[in-house]
């Protein structure tokens, strides 16, 4: 098969579009022919290199599958060649494109219990937006945010995957937003997707604009996948008894903390880490029925993931990025 492999950490340089050999499938497993993969910033972290996260060399990245059954193990049932579908990247063997060989390929292969029917209202474009920035979303809203309707939600970052599933979300259940991104032309952009309130943090202290659009009483949710700078100014946003919630650094995860404001206010800071194959049917299911809009979406050919990433990482873009097989 065709795939994207990162032959070695580093730059971009070092993912080469080429042939490789293809999944082997066991006796529970799915092979799934790749319509669309989803890109996102652990796909770049990966083909970077993390502290803590040794991948073995040559690599195939992507977690956010949507594509076709191509064969079936011996002992699954339920499944046939042809079945539409979507996976939830993170399997009982780790993470998909992390600790599993990914999707960013013509094939990939994937334990059924982790593979679910792609709606029919949607298309694998479509689809490939769903896992990872969904699943997120409804854990860190849900489960660990323990979101209420008319929530103050301020979303970091929104002009991301997840931060526009984010955006989305938050107001589907009822929430108020205020999204931040770094331009004007995001900003407006993210009011068209239904924020409340948008902010430019590259021109203004979001914290500051966050206090005076919540009437100098802060926000009952931040959400900050970010990290970096971003940390201090967020734990500031907050109200009393508010959460911070967290499920990346994207800007940096050595932040510095001013504890003052987490016991006078009695904050919870709260991480986020992965989801559920319920999130991520949760996520399609809204999408498919129109509680939330389709996110706008940008693809590239597969044999130009790394351009694609230098674009992601630029943070040239709003929405979501798909790679096409």
């Amino acid at each position: 098969m065709k795939a994207a492999v990162i032959e070695k950490q580093g730059g971009i340089e070092n993912i080469v579009y080429r042939d490789f050999p293809d999944p082997v499938i066991g006796p529970g497993d799915l092979l799934i022919r790749v319509k669309a993969c989803g890109l996102n910033y652990f796909d770049i972290f990966v083909r970077r290199g993390m502290p803590g996260l040794p991948v073995p060399m040559p690599w195939i990245s992507g977690g956010d599958v949507a594509g076709e059954v191509a064969a079936v193990g011996a002992d699954v049932k339920g499944w046939k060649v042809g079945d539409r579908c979507i996976i939830d990247p993170l399997t009982n063997e780790g993470m998909m494109g992390e600790e599993v060989q990914g999707g960013m390929a013509e094939y990939c292969r994937m334990p059924h219990d982790f593979v679910i029917p792609l709606d029919p209202r949607l298309s694998f474009i479509e689809g490939a937006t769903i896992p990872a920035n969904y699943g997120t979303t409804f854990r860190m809203l849900f489960t660990n945010g323990d979101m209420q309707p008319n929530d103050l939600v301020l979303v970091l970052g929104a002009s991301g995957g997840v931060g526009t599933a984010t955006v989305q979300v938050v107001k589907a259940y009822g929430g108020r937003v205020i999204a931040c991104a770094g331009t004007d032309e995001k900003c407006a952009r993210l009011k068209e997707l239904g924020a409340d309130h948008a902010i430019n943090y590259g021109t203004h202290d979001f914290s500051r604009e966050a206090w005076k659009i919540s009437g100098k009483k802060g926000v009952d949710i931040c959400v900050n996948f970010t990290g970096g700078d971003t940390w201090n100014p967020s734990i500031r946003t907050l109200k009393p008894h508010g959460k911070l919630l967290t499920c990346g650094a994207t800007a940096g995860f050595d932040a510095r903390t001013d504890i003052r404001y987490i016991w006078q206010r009695e904050v919870t800071i709260c991480g986020s880490n992965g989801y559920t194959k319920e999130d991520v049917t949760k996520g399609m299911l809204a999408m498919a029925e129109g509680r939330i809009k389709k996110p706008q979406i940008r693809t590239f050919p597969l044999s130009q993931l790394g351009e694609a990433e230098a674009v992601m990482e630029s943070r040239d873009f709003l929405g979501k990025i798909v790679m096409i097989p």
